[in-house]
């Protein structure tokens, strides 16, 4: 179990670090809410140990040894480890599916683009709809039918996240809207990055992402009405807050360059009523043939890992263990080679 004070902790981490999230959870039933706090700090933690540091490549190198301890039953000496720990052991918790963030965390830390809409979902899937299907672990829903509308539903937020970001990403030099969309607009991408302006065309392509998102957003829901009856609230509300970001994002005409779309309290309290009520007329209702739609592909290895259990003693875990510590070992490399070519060109200088 986690320790109250590691919960205490955890909670005050997503309480100013994620409002959407801690607005939603509030829905969630405690047996249920608990876990999810520690696993959202753990998320969180994640993120600001990358994100704070010059450099990323380390900062992911120590993630992967903090996530190392923590299956090994030894976690590092900090309440968000000590939390999630609890929460891998007492939920079973499949290892590829953080091993899957940690790899979305690497691809940033390499600074690597996505040419098409499929790249941008396979790295949605890990940053994303990783932390979907781990939720729905939390909740004891193994169903793979289940599973991948948590990952559409996972993709749909993230999808929502990079439109309200277009601009914030490229003032810090990141990029994720599909490269070749930018090439079909003859934008160059770099350009876009030394001067981002809301273009007629950089506009429309943030329509298109959220026309996307929208899409996913309908196709989650049968899911959610697979979960426990106690914890739908919660991710109806959360569903609703984050394509709430994406009306406001409309509302500018598309423009995330010059202003970052904000949801109020008003409107967060006013969702959370809705699902509510959501939660009631969807339980009357006839399940849909959308649940038992495939996954999206670039998420299916994410519902195979939480739907099958593999032998406790696999000192790996599930699923893709060895494609993990390759792309570890590329970032290492990558890393090492910008190391380098600093000393080099030190060197030249000094000549």
């Amino acid at each position: 179990m986690i320790a109250p004070a590691d919960l205490a902790h955890c909670e005050a981490s997503i309480r100013t670090g994620s409002y959407s999230f801690h607005a939603a959870s509030r829905l969630l039933p405690g047996r249920v809410r608990d876990p999810a706090l520690a696993l959202y700090a753990f998320c969180r933690m994640t993120d600001d140990s990358v994100d704070l540091t010059q450099d990323k490549a380390a900062a992911v190198l120590t993630l992967g040894e903090r996530l190392d301890l923590i299956y090994r039953g030894t976690p590092r000496n900090a309440p968000a480890d000590r939390a999630f720990a609890a929460v891998v052991e007492q939920f079973d918790m499949p290892r590829t599916l953080p091993e899957a963030l940690l790899e979305g965390m690497a691809w940033d830390a390499m600074g690597r683009r996505y040419e098409t809409l499929s790249g941008v979902y396979a790295y949605s899937a890990r940053v994303a709809a990783a932390v979907g299907v781990m939720m729905a672990v939390l909740m004891r829903v193994r169903c793979p039918h289940a599973l991948a509308r948590a990952c559409d539903l996972g993709v749909a937020m993230q999808l929502s996240n990079i439109s309200r970001d277009v601009g914030e990403d490229a003032r810090e030099g990141r990029f994720y809207l599909p490269t070749d969309w930018m090439a079909d607009a003859g934008i160059d991408v770099e350009a876009f990055l030394a001067d981002p302006k809301p273009t007629k065309p950089i506009r429309r392509m943030i329509k298109h992402l959220l026309s996307d998102a929208n899409r996913l957003y309908f196709r989650s829901e049968p899911g959610v009405a697979e979960l426990p009856f106690a914890c739908r609230p919660g991710i109806y509300a959360a569903r609703h807050i984050y394509c709430g970001i994406g009306r406001e994002i409309a509302r500018a005409n598309y423009d995330s360059i010059t202003r970052r779309a904000v949801t109020t309290k008003g409107q967060k309290i006013g969702w959370l009523i809705w699902s509510t009520m959501q939660t009631l007329a969807a339980s009357a209702m006839p399940r849909s043939a959308v649940l038992y739609g495939k996954p999206l592909p670039e998420c299916a290895y994410l519902v195979e890992a939480a739907a099958e259990r593999l032998p406790s003693d696999n000192p790996w875990g599930e699923g893709r263990a060895g494609e993990i510590i390759a792309v570890l070992a590329q970032l290492k490399a990558h890393k090492q080679a910008r190391h380098g070519a600093a000393l080099a060109q030190d060197e030249r200088r000094a000549i």
